[in-house]
Parts: structure tokens; C-alpha cells; sequence
């Protein structure tokens, strides 16, 4: 079996997520996604809901998908590096093929990540990108790796969280952008926003 993992911040999870997770397994790139989402310990990412809220948040959004799931590893009550994560689900499926997803901003600086070149050698890379302006000049810088970089035909998502984030607190529509589920439970627990907006 072919999984893919499938990290962020997920502050919230919005519709282009679950739309490249069932691009990938439609496409055949991989047979099922584990979405990881980082801890709040991870000092890069700044207002994040607790780990909890975001856990839920996923767990509704895939709840009717059934070759999706929610891993809670990165949950830690210290920070988890990406090499730390696969490794973990090497040893979980060690009979199946692990594949990492990212978009080509974070290929662009993986190198620079702890372990990052290793991580290259080891795993496979299922690239969502822009466009082929931005991959080709990291194919060249990564040529060494090149065996475990695949460029999906997948293209990443022009909406942001923080752009979704903003909307709902500005009261502006978000019902394009975030399953039903999740958006209910956004407005039932007031995340996002102050205590005394209860209205989109």
C-alpha cells in the first residue's frame, strides 16, 4: 500500500486539503492519506487553536472519507520534526510505501530542515505545485534526490487558512472554502473571533 502523510497546521482544514487528499488516491499517487496536524509547540506557527479544536476540525472534515484518517503523533507536548514523524510510520506499516506531501515552498528550504537531506535519500516526495516555473528550478537543485521527487499534476490551493481565518473573523462568507461540518463547528464554538460575533 502506498500512504501518504499528509502535515500542517491544519488552523482550520478547508476544502483544498480534502480536495488534493482525494486527488491523490483518485490519481493513484497513493492508496490512502494520514493528515498530521503540528502541535502547538512547533515555534514557526503563531495562533494556532489548541491541538484539540484543529484534531476535531479534521476528524469532521473526513469523517465520510474512507481512505483518510487523522494521526495524532505530532501532538506531543514537545516538538516533533518532520524525519522524527516518518520514521514513526516506517515502522508502523513497514511493508508499505510512506510519502510525504508537500507544496513546493516547503520543497524550496527542505534542505535547511533538521535531517532535511536525509529525509530526501529516504522518502519519497509527492509535490503539489504552482506552476512548472517554480518546480524546475528545485528538480535542478535537488537533482541528486531526483528518483524521490514526483511532481503531481496536482496544483496547491490559491486560499490560505490565514485568508479563511480573516474571513471568518471579518464576518465574511466562508462557506466556500469550508466543509459544512467544519464550519458549524466554528460558529458553534466561536473559534477565530471575538466571543461576541456570533454571526457570519
Amino acid at each position: 500500500m502506498k500512504i501518504g502523510i499528509f502535515g500542517g497546521s491544519f488552523n482550520p482544514p478547508h476544502k483544498k486539503h480534502k480536495e488534493i487528499a482525494q486527488e491523490l488516491i483518485r490519481k493513484h499517487y497513493v492508496d490512502k492519506i494520514i493528515f498530521v496536524p503540528t502541535g502547538t509547540k512547533y515555534k514557526y506557527k503563531y495562533n494556532l487553536l489548541s491541538n484539540e479544536e484543529r484534531l476535531t476540525m479534521l476528524e469532521l472534515m473526513i469523517e465520510k472519507e474512507p481512505n483518510m484518517e487523522v494521526s495524532t503523533y505530532e501532538l506531543q507536548d514537545k516538538v516533533v520534526y518532520t524525519y522524527q514523524t516518518l520514521d514513526h510510520f516506517t515502522q508502523k506499516y513497514p511493508h508499505d510505501d510512506i510519502y510525504f506531501i508537500c507544496g513546493t515552498d516547503n520543497l524550496s528550504y527542505i534542505d535547511k530542515w533538521k535531517h532535511g537531506k536525509e529525509l530526501l535519500k529516504k522518502y519519497k516526495f509527492l509535490v503539489i505545485k504552482r506552476n512548472m516555473n517554480q518546480i524546475e528550478p528545485l528538480l535542478k537543485k535537488y537533482k541528486d534526490y531526483k528518483d524521490h521527487i514526483i511532481v503531481t499534476t496536482i496544483k496547491e490551493s490559491t486560499i490560505s487558512s490565514t485568508k479563511i481565518r480573516e474571513k471568518v473573523y471579518n464576518k465574511k462568507g466562508c462557506q466556500k472554502y469550508l466543509d459544512k461540518r467544519v464550519l458549524d463547528y466554528i460558529k458553534e464554538n466561536s473559534l477565530y473571533r471575538k466571543e461576541e460575533e456570533n454571526e457570519f
